[in-house]
């Protein structure tokens, strides 16, 4: 997939969203890619399910 910079990572979940219609299907389909999305205080955070812990900020307006 070439996810290798947090740069990549942040992209490649944007252009995701863009493809879905609601939160709950771009968060379904990022966990078929191994990814997830937590809230937090900074903003939304990418993170890992295969246990690599958090990846990359995504901001508040994300």
């Amino acid at each position: 997939m070439g996810l290798e910079t947090k740069n990549d990572i942040r992209d490649f979940v944007i252009r995701e969203r863009q493809r879905c219609v609601s939160d709950r299907e771009w968060k379904f389909r990022l966990r078929g890619y191994g990814f997830a999305i937590r809230d937090t205080e900074q903003g939304r955070m990418v993170t890992s399910l295969i246990g690599r812990g958090d990846l990359c900020t995504l901001g508040a307006g994300a």
